[in-house]
């Protein structure tokens, strides 16, 4: 479907290097990474603002990398909407159409399918400098669905909206990509990836890093900055003295389910999987540390508890949890998981 050949680029210092990427039809396909890594960059590529100086785009097996912008079948939403404030709603969203070979009528119908698609039929005579956030977003989306796309590339399309808003617009992404709507999402927020896509591409630095089916990359992170910035923070390098031993700074102990048998690599520990307690608690977890609490830190639906077991751990516990059993920085804890609960980086 959208498919990339080692693409690269000098900006200044800034570098795209060999970006390679393949979107199947129907894909919600995420780019990951933090701000001046290249995102927006890559996307302006494929939508023909920026020429690469090397590698190759195609779409439906078509070569576009020399095309014009209006000839190539993508649509381009940027994080600031670029809605035309002297026009209406209604005039903004035809304005994809306007050199378009198609009757009064048909075009109206277009506005109309595409307004209603978009939740936005109501404000369709509006002028735009009385829009919110997230009413902009909408419009901004039907001016380009409007002009059917194969491709929808977004460029942080929720990173000025609040949670409210954020919420709606997921579902009305996630509408347009059921309804046939190939597209490639940019943003930094992991949690956004995990809600929308299927597949997910880390980039750092102007390189892809690690991609593949969404589920696959979280669970699986191949390096240390893919595994700390999807949200993993227990990552550890470690010698298996042994198919079920694994040793962390030579000097703390964990049980593990090493079958592949491997000498040397990294642990990741899931912070949902540790159970904290004031007691030392009878479990089948193998694993079972005295430890103390160095830090609470809360979040919207939950806290993080920083453990220091000869290693900090970090453990997320709900709030029902911490008023339940008073724990309190600085106090003596025992931790427990499972040694399926670790997973191994060889």
């Amino acid at each position: 479907m959208l498919k990339l050949e080692n693409i690269s680029i000098q900006l200044g210092s800034f570098e795209l290097n060999d970006i390679n990427l393949e979107l199947e039809k129907g894909d919600y396909y995420v780019l990951l990474g933090k701000s001046g890594v290249g995102k927006t960059v890559l996307l302006e590529i494929i939508a023909g603002l920026i020429n690469p100086e090397k590698g190759r785009i195609f779409l439906n097996n078509e070569d576009i990398t020399k095309k014009k912008i209006q000839k190539r079948k993508v649509g381009i939403v940027f994080q600031d909407y670029s809605v035309f404030p002297h026009l209406t709603v209604k005039q903004n969203i035809g304005y994809s159409l306007k050199d378009k070979k198609i009757g009064k009528n048909q075009k109206e119908s277009l506005i109309n399918e595409y307004a209603e698609i978009t939740n936005v039929t109501h404000l369709l005579n509006r002028g735009t400098q009385y829009l919110s956030g997230g009413e902009l977003q909408r419009v901004a989306l039907a001016r380009m669905l409007v002009t059917k796309p194969e491709c929808l590339l977004l460029d942080e399309p929720l990173a000025s909206l609040d949670v409210q808003l954020k919420g709606d617009l997921r579902n009305l992404l996630r509408k347009i990509n059921q309804n046939g709507t190939t597209i490639l999402h940019v943003t930094h927020d992991y949690e956004e990836a995990i809600a929308l896509s299927n597949k997910v591409a880390v980039m750092h630095v102007g390189e892809i890093i690690q991609k593949g089916f969404t589920k696959e990359v979280f669970q699986k992170p191949t390096n240390e900055f893919v595994a700390n910035f999807t949200g993993i923070k227990n990552f550890f390098l470690a010698d298996f003295k042994s198919q079920n031993i694994a040793m962390i700074y030579d000097s703390l102990e964990i049980h593990v389910s090493n079958n592949n048998e491997f000498k040397k690599g990294k642990i990741i520990i899931c912070g949902e999987e540790i159970i904290l307690s004031e007691n030392k608690i009878e479990s089948s977890a193998t694993n079972n540390f005295k430890g103390k609490i160095n830090q609470i830190i809360p979040y919207l639906t939950n806290y993080e508890v920083l453990v220091d077991i000869g290693v900090v751990l970090s453990v997320v516990i709900s709030e029902e949890s911490l008023q339940k059993f008073n724990f309190q920085e600085n106090s003596d804890v025992w931790i427990s998981f499972k040694s399926s609960a670790i997973k191994i980086i060889p």
